[in-house]
Formats: structure tokens, sequence, C-alpha cells
């Protein structure tokens, strides 16, 4: 119970958070986000409608189609969050004021608003858009990704966009869009980055009793044989912060400088033997 009632927190901070950049930098200056909430605004501008009962109305068939393809407690959160998300912005609709008239303002931090927003949601189980149970649908049927649906999408939406609010509002929609998705990125995989390491050598075992004294981080050794040598070697694993990949690199330059080295980006470790990166 508390961990579902700590998620709800987040889920209506998220919904906040995304209702305030919508009314406060979005809709006064006639840029909108992608997906569903495009389409609402879009349609608000045009007839009127209130914006939060749009955002609504047009999520529940994809929250219904939902129920084929998530549990009941995605589907839960999810009319919780669009209905929060709903009423936050017919609460806030023009009460608030403009934050900024500059367009690129607007894109930069209303979409990293919206982006913080749309990931507390998002990282919570919950989602205020239809759009990407849409698409994880449409996989089903078609031999397409759901980035590619999602991206075909929007570039439509922005088309759209360029008609009804003109060609520059529709080029500020496409960066706020692809602000709001890296401040997304940021909030569900976090700031701090890790590197996993793979290094093939013959002094392997001399280069991590190096890494284990001098960096303090466990190592892996994993069997291993050459593709041409078809010789048995030892490759070695091991994950440390960011900040500390160039002495990694140059402990195993340092002992081999013939060292194969492939390093990966990671953004969340678990296990007992872990720190916190």
């Amino acid at each position: 119970m508390k961990k579902f009632m700590i998620r709800i927190f987040f889920i209506t901070l998220g919904a906040f958070l995304a209702a305030f950049a919508i009314e406060g930098f979005l809709v006064p200056n006639q840029i909108i986000d992608g997906g569903i909430v495009g389409i609402s605004m879009m349609i608000s501008y045009l007839t009127k409608i209130n914006l939060g009962i749009l955002l609504f109305v047009l999520n529940i068939p994809f929250i219904l189609l939902a129920f084929q393809l998530y549990g009941k407690m995605f589907i839960l959160q999810t009319f919780y969050a669009v209905s929060m998300f709903s009423i936050f912005v017919g609460l806030v609709g023009g009460k608030i004021g403009i934050v900024t008239h500059d367009g690129l303002l607007v894109a930069v931090f209303g979409g990293m608003i919206l982006g913080a927003g749309v990931g507390l949601v998002l990282k919570n189980s919950g989602s205020l858009d239809g759009t990407e149970i849409l698409a994880i649908t449409l996989t089903k049927k078609f031999p397409v990704s759901v980035g590619g649906i999602i991206m075909f999408l929007n570039v439509f939406i922005y088309t759209c966009a360029g008609f009804v609010y003109g060609w520059d509002k529709a080029m500020y929609s496409t960066l706020t869009y692809l602000s709001a998705s890296r401040v997304i990125d940021v909030v569900l995989q976090g700031l701090n980055e890790a590197k996993s390491i793979f290094v093939v050598s013959d002094k392997n075992l001399e280069i991590g009793s190096n890494i284990i004294s001098q960096l303090d981080k466990s190592v892996t050794y994993i069997d291993a044989q050459g593709g041409y040598s078809h010789q048995k070697k030892k490759m070695l694993y091991c994950v440390v912060p960011r900040m500390e990949l160039t002495k990694l690199k140059d402990i195993v330059s340092s002992i081999d400088p013939e060292a194969f080295i492939a390093i990966e980006n990671i953004h969340e470790v678990e296990g007992k033997r872990i720190k916190k990166y």
C-alpha cells in the first residue's frame, strides 16, 4: 500500500507538471505536443471545445484497447493519470498566465517540463497518451516497430499543425517534442549513466587484479575462445561509473596496449555487490 500511494503521488505530480507545461507554455503560443495530446490541442483550437474534456474523451478508446495488452493495475493507473491530467488542464487553463512568448524558450523549457511530467507518469506505470498503446496494437498486425509507428503519427500531426498554426509553429512543436523526449529518457533512465566494459586480452587476470585494487570495482572472468586462433582465453567484464572510465582504460592500456575493449552504456545496475552510480 505504501508503494502504491507513492506511485499515485508521483503520477499526480507528473500529470500536474504536464498540464502546467501545456497551459503555461504551449497553448498560449500555439505550439503542440505529439500524439493524442497534440490532436486534442488542435481540435480545441479549431472548435473551442475545452481541452481537458478532449484529452479525456480521446484517450478513453485507447485505455479500453489496453485491456487486451496490459494488466489491470496499468489500466487503472493510466485511467487515473489521464483523469488527473484532464482535470489539471481544465483547472489551470487560462488561469496561470503566459510564462513566455519566446518560441525557442517555449520549445526548450516547456518541452523539458512536459517531459518531466510524462516521464514521472511512465516511471510509475501509467500513461498520459494513448499513442503508444495504439502503436503496440498495430505492431501485432503489421511488420513495423513501435517507434516507427509513433514517428509516422507525429510526422502526420506536425504536418497538420503546419496548416493549422503555420509552419514556424510546427517546427517549434517538433523541437518541443524532441526536448520532451530527451527529458523523458533522463527521468526513466537517470542521469548517472554507468559503463559496462568487456576486455579481451591474454593478460586479463593481471588487468582484473589492478581494476580491483585501484578502482575498488568487482570484475567477472568469462571463458571465451578466439575466433581466428581458436585458443581458449579469459574475457573480463566489469561495470564502472562514467567518471572512472578513463582511468580503467589507462589501466588496460598500461598492461596490454593491444587489448580489445568494448564499452556500452547502461542506465540501471542492481545486485548485492553493486554500488550506487
